[in-house]
């Protein structure tokens, strides 16, 4: 019987000291976009938690972070590429049904390349992708006046490296929220 008692008292241990490093883990990873389970007890029983925990997992509706998580910001392209593929044209679908939904947000489309490749054709680049992207929203009855196009070509990689991992992440066009 002793034995079982200890045993047990050591898995609730285990249990409390797993629950505690979930919460930590979560309150310091900077992105914002985790969430923390909450078993709805407190084993302090102070209460002093204050946080709505639907809060920190739901994004308010119609904002950015909603936009971000919940349909996507981006989309990316093959080398030397600016039609949407299959996967691209969902995320757009998305978008639009989401800026239905929210018709005072609008947006700026950032078209990028990776690094290879000059300065100017890279811009160039960068634009056709933006471009193709706000002409597929347009398709989907966005208005025209709620997207802006600009183009930063291989200035402003997402992932650092030389390496094909890097250059697919930065062959990508990003749909900015500019304003409500």
């Amino acid at each position: 019987m002793r034995l079982k008692l200890l045993g047990l008292m050591a898995v609730l241990f285990l249990l409390s000291a797993c629950a505690s490093k979930q919460e930590e883990s979560a309150a310091g990873s900077g992105s914002g976009e985790s969430s923390v389970a909450s078993s709805g007890s407190s084993s302090s029983g102070s209460g002093s938690s204050s946080v709505d925990q639907a809060s920190i997992s739901s994004p308010e509706p119609g904002s950015e972070r909603d936009f971000i998580i919940n349909v996507g910001d981006r989309v990316f392209f093959g080398y030397d590429r600016y039609t949407l593929s299959i996967d691209a044209q969902d995320v757009l679908l998305k978008q639009a049904a989401w800026l239905r939904q929210y018709p005072s947000v609008v947006l700026v489309i950032e078209g990028h390349a990776d690094e290879r490749g000059t300065r100017e054709y890279n811009l160039a680049l960068g634009e056709r992708r933006a471009s193709s992207m706000k002409e597929f929203l347009i398709a989907q009855g966005i208005m025209d006046s709620r997207i802006d196009v600009v183009s930063y070509g291989k200035e402003r990689p997402a992932v650092e490296g030389s390496n094909e991992a890097a250059w697919a992440q930065n062959r990508r066009a990003v749909a900015v929220i500019n304003g409500r």
